[in-house]
């Protein structure tokens, strides 16, 4: 009989994840279920950081970004004695189920531990960049792509009194969701993203076009394109992705653009802050909705399975659909987003 669950929020943070903590909770105690907060990811369970979860801890976290629990990208399979850790914490707290609240990383983690280690886990599908299967999108998202808006906005402002071309960079490591929707959702004059190699050439001679029509131009790119011309080696967490941090796309583009056009370029990285603001109203009710869903799963003792939104539904989907391929851009959106370089 289920009586304590963990819930813990793992990997980068983004708008909709205490909504998610929100919703488990409130559910939990339909089913007189006691909740505790793991404490900064799968390193709470790593060293026993664990505390109650009650109403009055999280009734005012509707409208809050991030995660009040914490978090980070530990995995705990690159620990020594890391799973061990894991168990013990978890006997020793009595714990009868955990929701696992991340991306890629973290569930798969947590489908890991269901698999070979048959523990009671459920998901809840959280990423900014939109990129995993089994859900059509993933709270985050929405609240990054707006800030990212509203910056490209705020860039084309000053580049249409100063007559420049403006480059906004916006996260995406691997999947292009952010600088695809923002591209588009912006007006932007052309969209950079790591799915599919941009001919710098014809990229600049569309911005040409557009300086002549204009005389201001605006691009999006993802953090994650490769132009070919870094020679920094890059860093790797512990999930083996690399560390954007110093990479800079914007000012490799800035410089290729300035070089082939002989416009003058400028431009901005938009980075951690469309991970915090204020969540958008999707991102509340899809976290919420998710929170609500995970205790679900776990009532109906459906484990291996997370909370996905399918259509208008958040339904239970396996956790192996969701990591076993990642969600990136499609030829159909690829090409929708191209009928509007002209």
């Amino acid at each position: 009989m289920i009586k304590k669950i963990g819930i813990l929020t793992g990997g980068g943070d983004c708008c909709g994840l205490n909504q998610t903590i929100r919703g488990a909770v409130y559910r939990a105690k339909d089913f007189n279920y006691q909740l505790f907060g793991i404490h900064d990811g799968w390193k709470g369970l790593l060293e026993g950081s664990i505390s109650p979860l009650n109403l009055i801890d999280v009734e005012e976290l509707v409208d809050k970004a991030g995660t009040f629990l914490g978090s980070s990208r530990t995995n705990p399979y690159k620990i020594e004695d890391g799973v061990k850790k894991v168990l013990k914490t978890i006997k020793n707290y009595s714990l009868d189920a955990i929701i696992a609240v991340g991306g890629e990383d973290t569930l798969g983690v947590a489908n890991k531990l269901f698999k070979e280690e048959n523990l009671n886990l459920v998901g809840a599908p959280k990423t900014m960049d939109n990129d995993l299967s089994g859900t059509d999108y993933t709270f985050g998202f929405d609240s990054s792509v707006t800030r990212a808006v509203e910056a490209m906005r705020a860039l084309e402002d000053t580049g249409r009194s100063h007559h420049r071309v403006m480059v906004l960079e916006v996260m995406g490591r691997h999947a292009g969701w952010v600088a695809l929707f923002t591209g588009i959702a912006c007006g932007a004059d052309w969209i950079l993203i790591p799915e599919y190699k941009t001919d710098i050439d014809e990229m600049c001679k569309q911005l040409q076009r557009v300086y002549a029509r204009k005389k201001y131009a605006l691009v999006i790119t993802s953090e994650g394109v490769d132009l070919g011309t870094s020679e920094k080696k890059e860093e790797l967490d512990q999930f083996g992705h690399m560390i954007l941090r110093e990479r800079g796309v914007g000012s490799q583009l800035n410089k290729l653009i300035c070089e082939k056009t002989g416009l003058e370029v400028r431009h901005a990285v938009i980075g951690h802050m469309q991970r915090g603001g204020i969540p958008t109203v999707f991102d509340r009710i899809l976290g919420l909705r998710s929170g609500v869903t995970a205790v679900n799963l776990i009532h109906e003792e459906k484990y291996g399975y997370m909370a996905g939104l399918q259509g208008n539904e958040v339904i239970g989907v396996p956790l192996e659909e969701a990591v076993s391929k990642l969600k990136v851009v499609d030829r159909k959106w690829w090409e929708l987003a191209q009928v509007f370089f002209k």
